[in-house]
């Protein structure tokens, strides 16, 4: 308190001068139409920009709420497309389907859930990720997971109540069936450890359409991911010379250094088929 009469004491003239311009000024512009009409403009211009810095602050600070929501209504957008359902035969249909359909009658093959990535690595030789949703949330294993541009990221490969663990691309020990765009040649998309973000297309002839900048995308040969989601676009094609086939490096459509929000993807007909396969393969070893 002692420092600020001592202030005022000091600059007492300065600060009275202050006062009797501001003064002045408020007599003139307030007896004055012109000069009224000039300050109104100025002060409306200044309190437009204050009110648009003031709303861009705000907006920044609502972003986290913000992605989450629209995290939150993809989910329920993706969920209502058309070909996340399969359509009934009706003319053999003699029992309700307990599978969850639309109005239509459609089937529900596919179910889309949002998650938050919690932890996310990129260096090591067997990445993995975090997600912060689980049992308890409907998670699976053996669910896909692609990111919020429907670029595949993984697959989960354990699940607790609340959190989930996801076998990222970059894992040595990932492997997912893949097609080329043009010519549709199949092989499988995995990773040599070495470049994240660049991933090795595999068991793709010699004989296939291949060129720089094509896209690979999901087969749909697999229970796991749906036909058409994006793995990839091909950035470098080597022949390899002890086989037939080609060593194509992909970049990965997944931004794995930006991960933030992603999608788990759950086949309803998931354990029918695997079911069916599994007999097949029991008869056989028998």
């Amino acid at each position: 308190m002692r420092n600020i009469f001592l202030f005022i004491r000091r600059y007492f003239n300065f600060i009275f001068l202050l006062l009797l311009q501001g003064f002045c000024i408020y007599l003139i512009v307030h007896y004055n139409t012109y000069h009224n009409a000039v300050a109104s403009g100025f002060m409306n211009e200044v309190s437009g920009k204050v009110n648009t810095w003031f709303n861009k602050i705000d907006y920044y600070f609502q972003l986290k709420k913000t992605n989450e929501q629209l995290v939150k209504d993809n989910e329920r957008l993706r969920n209502q497309l058309k070909v996340n359902f399969a359509s009934p035969d009706t003319t053999t249909k003699i029992v309700t389907d307990s599978i969850p359909y639309d109005t239509l009658g459609n089937h529900r093959k596919w179910l889309y859930l949002s998650a938050k990535v919690v932890f996310n690595s990129v260096s090591a030789q067997n990445n993995f990720i975090v997600l912060g949703r689980g049992l308890h949330q409907q998670l699976k294993k053996d669910d896909g997971v692609m990111d919020p541009n429907n670029g595949v990221v993984g697959i989960i490969t354990d699940v607790s109540e609340n959190f989930a663990v996801v076998m990222s691309l970059l894992h040595k020990d990932s492997k997912i069936s893949a097609k080329l765009k043009n010519g549709g040649d199949a092989g499988q998309v995995t990773w040599d450890g070495k470049d994240p973000n660049r991933l090795s297309l595999i068991e793709i002839r010699k004989s296939a359409k291949v060129a720089r900048g094509d896209t690979v995308f999901t087969s749909g040969f697999t229970p796991t991911f749906p036909y058409g989601l994006l793995i990839g676009t091909i950035d470098e094609i080597i022949p390899d010379k002890s086989t037939n086939n080609y060593i194509i490096k992909l970049k990965s459509a997944a931004n794995f250094y930006n991960l933030q929000y992603v999608y788990a993807i759950e086949n309803f007909q998931k354990d029918e088929i695997n079911r069916l396969l599994e007999n097949a393969k029991n008869k056989i070893n028998n």
